[in-house]
């Protein structure tokens, strides 16, 4: 049980973090003095070095471990929270969200793994839906407590609040996380790392499923990015804290995937991606 908690709380960490920003982007483009398109950069490079990182960190942790990288990663990206609070200009707004997106990628890159390598066949089954129901459980979250904090004391509040809790969940995710007992490290080797990824963009079926993800998180980040300024602006002219509720609307994908995660057991999962689909 206490691994299935440690999981879920760290990726429910991974992702108020990176989203929490989602419902101040409107009122950082004012304060900030940005164009729309320059704003949502904050949540477009955050994703981007958080989708490199875990390019970088999947090999990394077959050759030292996984525990320490998810351990250290959460604390560097709650520590880059508070940092944001504080960034003098929007350039260096941006520069700390691409930092913090790269450390953010460390536990998802390295959390799958842990649980193959940790749980039965059956049991690892629903471990990764109920672990990625804590995504969207994070994302909500995130968007909530940071327009809320946001209605208080700006952008700020937000960002220190995120920050904080970051940090005391991060004290509470290195307590439950359990060291590995079933893990070998493999010597890591540059050019076998990269002949890996290769033969797996030559794999046509992966492929389809890149495109398919690829897809999905397109259309699902920049709606709900476009969203924001539509709302924010009239007729509607809704705070940071409404702008936070509409992602209440994640709690359908909460649920989604802990289904997901049942049925994965009973039917093949190209099946259960088709249905999502």
């Amino acid at each position: 049980m206490a691994r299935h908690l440690a999981l879920c709380l760290g990726s429910f960490l991974v992702f108020i973090n990176l989203y929490a920003p989602q419902p101040l982007l409107p009122g950082l483009k004012e304060a900030y003095q940005v164009s729309t398109l320059g704003v949502s950069l904050l949540m477009s490079v955050s994703t981007l070095s958080l989708a490199i990182a875990l390019l970088v960190f999947g090999p990394l942790s077959d050759a030292i471990g996984r525990e320490g990288i998810m351990r250290i990663t959460l604390l560097l990206a709650g520590g880059c929270s508070i940092a944001l609070a504080f960034a003098p200009t929007f350039e260096s707004l941006l520069f700390l969200r691409l930092m913090q997106g790269f450390v953010l990628g460390g536990l998802p890159a390295v959390a799958i793994a842990w649980m193959g390598d940790e749980f039965e066949k059956p049991a690892l089954l629903s471990a990764v839906g109920l672990y990625i129901g804590a995504n969207s459980l994070g994302g909500i979250s995130g968007r909530i407590v940071g327009g809320g904090a946001a209605e208080i004391g700006g952008p700020t509040a937000a960002f220190l609040a995120i920050g904080i809790m970051t940090l005391v969940g991060c004290a509470v995710f290195w307590r439950l996380l359990p060291n590995s007992r079933a893990f070998t490290p493999q010597r890591f080797e540059l050019r076998k790392a990269a002949s890996d990824l290769a033969s797996h963009l030559r794999n046509p079926v992966l492929l389809a499923a890149y495109c398919l993800g690829g897809i999905n998180f397109l259309i699902f980040i920049n709606q709900y990015s476009y969203i924001t300024f539509r709302l924010a602006a009239a007729p509607y002219q809704l705070a940071a804290s409404g702008l936070g509720l509409i992602f209440l609307t994640y709690l359908g994908g909460t649920f989604g995937s802990m289904i997901s995660g049942r049925l994965a057991g009973r039917f093949s999962p190209a099946a259960c991606m088709m249905v999502g689909w």
